[in-house]
């Protein structure tokens, strides 16, 4: 059985992981029959944002804690998570991917990315194992590696961003919600999902994809 770490980076779009894309990422597993292994830092966030107003709460909530909403429980914390325990490495999008994972929502493509989600992911690329980002997460992957590798990554069609992943050393290649990119050399996997969507099955089409393309990597 294939274990996959799905990163998460808190619980609602707005401060944390997109539950939609999350949900389904661990349904697309789970009847592929795949062990999700969920993880996030356990850092406080960096916004609590009130899903109704989209306005800051002034709370203080941790990372780790809120995503174990989604996990039902079942969460690790990502220092202790080794590449070696794992086939492949999946992160759902949400605006946590942008303000708890990294900087990117505060200083775009001058971002920094939190030291053991950087540490992680790089152990996945020099171990050769697949790695599916989607929707925002993108950004996260080319900020990692910054160049040294020219990853080629989608976002969609949000032009701002596509412009921030070029400056970060990506490609960025256009496609509609649906589709995937697959960068072959590097094993990274990429769709818009909400980026893009309108309507969860159209988010659903390309995270499904996104998960059988990773799967068949391993």
């Amino acid at each position: 059985m294939k274990h996959v770490g799905v990163v998460l980076s808190g619980c609602g779009v707005y401060d944390g992981t997109e539950i939609h894309e999350a949900v389904i990422t661990l349904l697309a597993l789970d009847r592929a029959g795949a062990t999700a292994v969920c993880m996030a830092p356990d850092v406080d966030q960096t916004q609590v944002i009130d899903h109704r107003s989209e306005q800051e709460t002034g709370e203080r909530r941790n990372v780790l804690a809120e995503s174990a909403r989604i996990a039902r429980g079942n969460v690790r914390n990502i220092q202790d998570v080794r590449a070696g325990e794992l086939d492949a490495l999946i992160f759902p999008g949400g605006f946590g991917a942008a303000k708890n994972l990294s900087s990117f929502a505060f200083k775009g493509p001058e971002c920094t990315v939190h030291g053991d989600v950087t540490r992680l992911v790089k152990q996945m690329h020099q171990a050769g194992k697949p790695i599916g980002v989607m929707c925002i997460s993108p950004v996260v992957v080319a900020r990692i590696f910054g160049g040294e590798i020219r990853l080629e990554l989608t976002i969609g069609n949000d032009r701002e961003t596509a412009e921030a992943i070029e400056r970060m050393g990506a490609k960025h290649v256009e496609v509609p919600v649906t589709e995937i990119v697959v960068d072959k050399d590097n094993k990274v996997v990429s769709t818009p999902a909400y980026m893009c969507a309108n309507t969860i099955s159209e988010a659903a089409t390309g995270i499904e994809k996104l998960v059988g393309a990773v799967l068949s990597m391993t």
